[in-house]
This record gives structure tokens, C-alpha cells and sequence, in this order.
């Protein structure tokens, strides 16, 4: 039997890190077992569901390349199926009309808890079969009255629930939508999922719906639920996965990171796609909660801006480079600069900003570096570095640094006497790639612009 598996969001909002976890385990539990991965738009709450978020959740199963194999399934489209087999239901008497109001269930529900019963709130017309007129109603099924069920779950193991914790819930509503744990059972048994994996908060709906399956007769799909994610708040993972992207963080990043939440292959910490697919098992899938740790996905992004690459990843730059307002097109010098600042940069909008100096058109110095750096005790040496430098056939890491070099010798000085004042002349402040490859990758034009301009400061204060 081939794997099929399926992850099924609400259109209620932006795909978050937890949910991007379940589509992840589910597309790889597909793809290693050579089965397939679908996706269900679950949006029969209307008045919630907004094609806004449909479409943003497309996207990012675009952007992480987890794409389903099949067109999507939309349960709106499929509500007439769902009433068929609710009347199928009623019709086998497995399940019932409750005509019951709010305020009588309510009152029912405070005498039942009173006696320590939690269910019996449910069943007030479960044994009557008169059917009044005009008077709503919703649809009930029937849950066992005694016993207990079982589950074997892939990752949770054995769980058992007593028939006394299940109720009588409503599967269809007096306006005749549909629920929720009747809608999943349906679809999946029409999709043919083979097996439903997602979050450990819906183990108590799964069985709930392991006796609608008993009702209708068909036979359960195997069961995997994950661990959930801890330390979820406003800044650590309940952004969208579009947040993470637009903060500069890479697909194969966050992908990476994701699997190693609740899942692990030794004591590897980096992935491939490939690696994922061949290793991934629900058997290696802890029953633990696993906590979102911010600093660690910044490590992992570190990690894969290092592996990319150079040409790669400058491509990618150019959409972090373009929102902060500079339009560049991938050539050597672009690529260049990535060689230089990837590893000074935790996220591609850190590299941007620590990357400014090579795109803006006016520099703004750091006063303090410029008051300690731009003195009149190196004015000589600057004049003869910018005519050594405006000599130069060849601009290129080489020669800039013989002419460095040279002139620390004819002069007496180390390298250092001079690489922080070029460095404030050339990016504004003390701090960046080899000294060299940073003059190299400012160009010769701008280089030299920006070191006549240091040299008119250092003038200016004699």
C-alpha cells in the first residue's frame, strides 16, 4: 500500500513554525516511504477563513519546496458529501437529532459535572425518538457507552481512553455545517490517507473520530502524534513562515531546523534535503515536547549561508538587498562581498545591514572612529596610498596589498597604523572583512573617492 499523508491547515491565518513542522514531517515521512503528500484546506468556518491565508499558505509550502502532489482539497466544495453521510448515520442509528436547546444542555451539563459525570450533558435525546416541529436541531453521533478504546500510535505509543471520557458530539450543527472531527474523518477515508500524523493536541480528537470510522465501517488510517513546541511567543515561532523569510533566514535553514525539533539521527545536526528524506522515521520521533530555541535557528542559517554556494546565495541576497533599497545584479563583485560578509552575518537582512557601506552613495563615519583614526600623524601616508592606488593597472586583492605592504615598509609602520584609518575611510567604521578585500570590493572609483575625502578631513584639522 502506497503512503499517502496529508496536511491540512485552516485558512485562518499565516502558516506558523508549528504548523510548517507538521506539513515537514508529514512531506517527509512521504517522500521517504515514496509515497505522496497532499494538502486539505480545512475551511468549512467560513466566517474565519479568508482566501488571503489560503494563498499565503501555498506560498510558503512553495518557498520551502514542500509542494503537494495532488491538487489541493477544499472542504467547502465538499459539504454535501459530509450531510450524506451524516444521514447515513441517522439512518444506521448511529447517530441522532438533538433537539435539546443551549440553555438545557447548559443545565444538564452543571448537573452531570455536580455528579462527576462529564458526558451525559450530550445524550439528552440520544434515547427518544419523537421530533418536534419547528424546532432546530443538531446531529449527534453515538459514542460507546462502556469499555474503552485503544490506539497504537506511531509515536506515542499505546493510549487508551475509557468510554465514560467520550461524549456524544455534534457532527452536524443545526445550520447543517459540518464539525470538525467528522469533516477529518470523511476526507480522509475519501483521499485514501494512509496514515495522519500531526500534533500531539489532537490526540483526543483522534478518538473521537476512531468511532465515527467504527460507525461508518471504514478502517482507520495509522496514527503519529507529534511532540509538541514549547517557548512559542510572539518573537520565537508563531511569526509566519513568510516572516522568517523576509527576516533573512534560508528554506534549507528552517527546514533543517524544524526536523531537529522532536526528531533526531544520532548526533547529526546539519541536513540535507536528501539526508532528511533518507533518515526520516516516526520511530525516531520523540514523545517529548521540544522548545523553540531562537539562538540555535540562527546558528543553523549560519551553517547553511556558509554551505550555499557563493553564487547561490548572493541571488537570494538581492531580494533582502532590493527591500532595503538597493537594486543590484548578481555579478562578481556582489558575489564577492557574500564571500566576504557570510560568516559575519547570522540572517541575509544581518548581512544587508552590516553590508551597507559597499551600496550606499554617502557614507556616514562614526565620529568617534573618525575623532580616534583620521589623524594628522598619517596624513603623509595617506596621500602616497591614494597615488600608489590610482596607479594601479590592476585592481585586485594582489596588488592592493603590495601597495599596503610597501609603503608600511618605506614608511616604518605596521600594517596597522593604517588598516583602521582605511577602514573608517572606506565603510565608516573599524570593523570589516580583511583589509584588502574590503578596498578590493569597494571598487577602485569609490575607494579612491572615499579616502580623498577621509585625507580632506585629516587636512582640515591641521
Amino acid at each position: 500500500m502506497s503512503v499517502r499523508v496529508r496536511f491540512a491547515p485552516s485558512p485562518t491565518g499565516y502558516l506558523h513554525m508549528g504548523g510548517a513542522r507538521t506539513a515537514l514531517f508529514n512531506w517527509l515521512f512521504a517522500r521517504h516511504h515514496d509515497g505522496e503528500f497532499l494538502v486539505r484546506i480545512e475551511d468549512t468556518d467560513l466566517e474565519r477563513s479568508e482566501e488571503t491565508y489560503t494563498a499565503a499558505i501555498f506560498e510558503a509550502h512553495e518557498w520551502l519546496g514542500m509542494e503537494p502532489d495532488e491538487e489541493p482539497v477544499y472542504q467547502h466544495e465538499r459539504m454535501d458529501l459530509y450531510r450524506q453521510k451524516a444521514e447515513e448515520l441517522l439512518e444506521s442509528g448511529d447517530a441522532y437529532k438533538d433537539y435539546s436547546t443551549k440553555e438545557e444542555v447548559e443545565e444538564a451539563r452543571k448537573e452531570g459535572f455536580a455528579r462527576g459525570d462529564k458526558t451525559s450533558h450530550t445524550r439528552l435525546w440520544r434515547d427518544r425518538d419523537d421530533e418536534p416541529e419547528d424546532r432546530d436541531f443538531v446531529v449527534r453521533i453515538k459514542a460507546p457507552l462502556e469499555g474503552s478504546l485503544t490506539i497504537q500510535d506511531e509515536v506515542q505509543g499505546e493510549v487508551t481512553v475509557e468510554a465514560e471520557e467520550l461524549d456524544d458530539f455534534v457532527i452536524l450543527r443545526s445550520d447543517g455545517t459540518p464539525t470538525y472531527n467528522f469533516c477529518v474523518v470523511v476526507d480522509d477515508f475519501d483521499m485514501d490517507i494512509t496514515h495522519v500524523i500531526r500534533g500531539k493536541d489532537h490526540l483526543n480528537n483522534t478518538f473521537r473520530q476512531k468511532y465515527v470510522y467504527d460507525a461508518l465501517d471504514l478502517e482507520p488510517p495509522a496514527f503519529g502524534h507529534l511532540p509538541l513546541i514549547s517557548g512559542l511567543s510572539k518573537r520565537k515561532g508563531s511569526k509566519s513562515v513568510q516572516a522568517y523569510r523576509d527576516d533573512g533566514y534560508l528554506a534549507e535553514a528552517i527546514i533543517n531546523y524544524l526536523a531537529r525539533l522532536g526528531w533526531s539521527h544520532g548526533d547529526q545536526e546539519i541536513f540535507s534535503r536528501d539526508e532528511l528524506i533518507e533518515y526520516f522515521e516516526l520511530s525516531s520521533v520523540s514523545r517529548g515536547s521540544s522548545d523553540f530555541d531562537h539562538d540555535k535557528l540562527d546558528w543553523v542559517n549560519t551553517e547553511w549561508m556558509k554551505r550555499l554556494e557563493p553564487e547561490e546565495l548572493a541571488g537570494r541576497w538581492t531580494y533582502h538587498l532590493s527591500e532595503a533599497g538597493f537594486d543590484v545584479d548578481v555579478d562578481d563583485r556582489l558575489v564577492g562581498i557574500v564571500e566576504a560578509m557570510r560568516e559575519r552575518a547570522d540572517t541575509l537582512t544581518e548581512m544587508v545591514d552590516k553590508s551597507r557601506y559597499f551600496f550606499v552613495d554617502d557614507l556616514d563615519r562614526d565620529a568617534e572612529a573618525v575623532d580616534e583614526w583620521l589623524t594628522a600623524d598619517i596624513e603623509a601616508l595617506m596621500e602616497r596610498i591614494i597615488e600608489e592606488l590610482e596607479a594601479l593597472d590592476d585592481w585586485n586583492t594582489d596588488a592592493i596589498e603590495t601597495v599596503y605592504r610597501d609603503l608600511c615598509d618605506e614608511f616604518d609602520v605596521g600594517l596597522g597604523a593604517v588598516a583602521q584609518p582605511t577602514r573608517v575611510a572606506l565603510t565608516g567604521g573599524t570593523v570589516s572583512p580583511s583589509l584588502f578585500v574590503t578596498v578590493a570590493l569597494m571598487g577602485r572609483e569609490t575607494a579612491l573617492e572615499r579616502m580623498r575625502e577621509a585625507l580632506a578631513i585629516i587636512v582640515s584639522r591641521d
